[in-house]
């Protein structure tokens, strides 16, 4: 019997130098972060970060703890639907982020922590997709580092949209395990996980993302195969399949949803909204470029959107494009897939509910930056390095040309910016001539932390900000104490002035996107992005939860069918009223029904209304109105209404729920239709001589069995995927499939970069 030896020493070797970058990158990565901390302490704790994302957490927390899994919550109206919301409801990382939330005092603190965690894990994505392709570690690295720190991903998917941010960190993982199993180096496991993980942060972005790469994969493989070979990409394809069914059921309920909410137009428009022209979006060595192009702050742009990483197009004089040319087989997947997503950031503006492209500018940077770095990790040279230098300096002079073109105001900045990116690359072509590689990446990686420092310190304060309070015991402490009940505030959030956005302040006394959940308050306005078209319509809400003045005349106005105010229909108990909107309102006569009452310490901000006879809310469960019919609720919970009913003549009842598609209703267990009042309130009409019946209205997400179906499906794809996976590596082969394929490595993979000058 043979002898059982470990590995060779130089593969032993080989593996401890790809753990030690793979090191270098987690600890880049952090580094960074610290800069960026430095420069603006709340950086990771902005925009929808702030007013959506750590409200969702919290009150999923507490759901979670109290033994509840909330996906409705019928009293939240606009944003309580979680189905539809960027819940992540069925993504287990994001399930752990809600249980620990509730325990942390401080939110942007844990959005800090939590976020550095992702970005890791997005630069070690980075770090497998360069060595999937056979780039050095040290170039790896430095991919892996940079990358969240391109523009757009810090300033947007970073510090405000966390969704995107953790499905792309999966989906970047996703494309290394993609690589390797089509190429027979590991199994379907992973590719199926971090596909799921992709897909079920329940952002559509990273899914659409996720389907593209893998299209640019299985193009690249089959061109680098030179040969039909289908069963590797079959299997690949397969395990994709798997995952998008085991995560169907994460949009299908928003999908069947989408005639009533806001999300329903699936044309395809061109707004010119964030939308971004090529030239700009190919700017990317400047730290100082602030590009050209429409959104919030005009033409252009407050912060560096379309940075990418100060070393990347510099960099391309030293490649051996000759050497490279030869290999062009091994790249086709990486140039498809940043193309496609250069070709994307010029729009259209609105593809059903993809809009804004600017948000695809990190697939860019992704792409890109893997490409460059694969480039120079397997064809980087400094032979000839004068003539390669002149070259470099002729890039960064189109790249100043570019960036001055767009913003002409900031010309000696930029010319300090591309000065500062001549000298740094300078120094590490000499560490490169001198020093060897891994100087010269040490020098790479190092330069970014003071760059993403004066970015971030440039742009103080912040456009994106809300100011939101983070700390939310100090929060909970400073707010009214309302006696429970359901609380609707009506007010707009650009009325409050900045000086008044702090606890002492209208954040004291008043609610905005998803911060009443940070307080744990029992309120009707929430962020949304999906809401409920109709019903935002008809009290014109908007998606951060504010109104329009007219909205206290519509909340007491009688509903035509009804003759019930909306108040009523909506089982209201409380009214806060922002003074800046409504100043002399209390000064008023109150509404039938309602009086005024005091707000010790919370005058200057709200008035606020109260029900004469107390909460009804809690009263006779959701029965919003009944005519024509003697109701009583016998039990009620989010997702049903059970009610004893009779009626002699026929009549109706309207219950305080939206009617979001997925109710059934049932009267002694036979199934009856219902309607909608307003095309909002869930209705039902009860029949002529109903007697004591039993009447059942219950909610489920609508396909939620297919959902099901499909993911049992899923899993049992994997399952016959991994076993096909472990029979043909039990046999020493990869299915007779993989065999004389082309060379992918260079012929001397440890060749240093300082070996090549002459």
């Amino acid at each position: 019997m043979a002898e059982t030896t470990g590995p060779e020493p130089e593969e032993r070797s080989a593996r401890r130098e790809v753990y030690r970058w793979g090191f270098v990158t987690a600890i880049g990565v952090t580094l960074g972060y610290i800069a960026v901390l430095l420069a603006n302490a709340r950086h990771f704790y902005t925009d929808d970060t702030e007013s959506q994302y750590s409200g969702l957490w919290v009150f999923f927390g507490r759901a979670f703890r109290n033994g509840d899994f909330p996906l409705l919550r019928p009293e939240q109206w606009m944003s309580g639907n979680y189905t539809n919301e960027e819940a992540g409801l069925f993504n287990p990382p994001q399930l752990l982020i809600d249980l620990i939330a509730p325990s942390v005092p401080n939110l942007a603190v844990y959005a800090t922590i939590v976020k550095v965690i992702f970005a890791i894990i997005a630069g070690l994505g980075v770090y497998r997709v360069c060595l999937a392709y056979n780039s050095r570690p040290q170039w790896a690295a430095v991919a892996g580092v940079a990358f969240p720190f391109t523009g757009f991903f810090l300033f947007f998917d970073e510090a405000s949209w966390f969704t995107a941010m953790t499905g792309t960190a999966w989906m970047i993982h996703a494309w290394a395990s993609s690589v390797r199993y089509a190429r027979g180096k590991s199994g379907p496991i992973s590719v199926f996980v971090f596909l799921y993980l992709a897909i079920s942060v329940q952002y559509v972005f990273p899914a659409v993302e996720a389907a593209i790469m893998l299209v640019a994969v299985a193009v690249g493989e089959l061109v680098w195969r030179g040969r039909v070979s289908w069963m590797p990409l079959a299997r690949l394809v397969a395990a994709a399949a798997c995952a998008g069914a085991a995560g169907l059921i994460t949009f299908l309920p928003s999908m069947l949803s989408a005639q009533v909410s806001w999300r329903g137009n699936s044309q395809i428009n061109n707004d010119q909204f964030l939308t971004v022209p090529w030239s700009e979006s190919l700017n990317a060595s400047l730290p100082s470029t602030l590009p050209a192009f429409n959104s919030w702050w005009g033409y252009v742009q407050p912060l560096p959107m379309v940075y990418i990483a100060w070393f990347l197009i510099p960099a391309l004089a030293f490649v051996d494009w000759h050497a490279a040319r030869a290999q062009w087989k091994q790249f086709t997947s990486l140039a498809l897939f940043a193309i496609i997503m250069l070709m994307w950031t010029a729009g259209p503006g609105t593809i059903g509910p993809l809009r804004w492209p600017a948000r695809v500018l990190p697939m860019l940077a992704l792409g890109l930056l893997v490409l460059v770095c694969v480039l120079l990790g397997r064809f980087g040279t400094v032979r000839g390095w004068r003539n390669r230098s002149i070259a470099a300096g002729v890039l960064i002079l189109a790249l100043w040309v570019r960036t001055f073109s767009a913003d002409p105001h900031d010309v000696l900045w930029h010319v300090l910016s591309a000065v500062v990116v001549g000298l740094l690359g300078a120094t590490v072509v000499w560490l490169a001539r001198t020093r060897g590689i891994s100087a010269a990446v040490a020098l790479t990686i190092v330069a970014m932390f003071p760059i993403a420092y004066f970015q971030v310190l440039g742009v103080q304060p912040t456009p994106m900000s809300w100011n939101l309070p983070a700390n939310r015991e100090e929060a909970k402490a400073a707010f009214p104490k309302f006696q429970g009940g359901t609380t609707l505030q009506l007010g707009d959030r650009g009325l409050v002035q900045p000086a008044d956005k702090s606890l002492e302040g209208a954040y004291g006394s008043l609610v905005w996107g998803n911060y009443a959940k940070d307080l744990e308050q029992n309120y009707v306005n929430g962020y949304t992005p999906n809401g409920y078209f109709y019903f935002g319509e008809m009290l014109c809400m908007i998606w951060d939860g504010g109104v329009c003045p007219d909205s206290y005349r519509r909340m007491f106005t009688p509903e035509p069918t009804t003759g019930r105010t909306l108040a009523d229909l909506m089982l209201i108990d409380r009214i806060v009223l922002q003074k800046a909107m409504f100043p002399d309102a209390g000064n008023q006569p109150a509404p039938d029904g309602w009086h005024f009452v005091d707000a010790p310490g919370h005058q200057k901000y709200i008035w606020v209304l109260e029900r004469d006879n107390g909460l009804i809310s809690t009263v006779d469960g959701r029965i919003g109105d009944a005519r024509n019919v003697d109701a009583t609720s016998i039990s009620e919970t989010d997702a049903t209404s059970k009610v004893r009913v009779s009626s002699e003549s026929g009549g109706r009842i309207v219950f305080a729920r939206l009617g979001w598609p997925g109710y059934r209703v049932t009267l002694n267990g036979k199934s009856i239709p219902f309607t909608t009042v307003a095309k909002s309130f869930v209705a039902v009409d009860i029949p002529a001589g109903t007697s004591n019946a039993e009447l059942e209205l219950t909610w489920r997400p609508p396909g939620w069995k297919i959902g099901i179906g499909s993911a049992a499906l899923g899993l049992a794809g994997l399952g016959v995927l991994e076993w096909l996976y472990l029979r043909t590596r039990r046999r020493g082969d990869d299915g007779g499939e993989d065999t004389d394929l082309p060379e992918l490595v260079d012929p001397d993979p440890k060749r240093e970069l300082v070996d090549s000058i002459s």
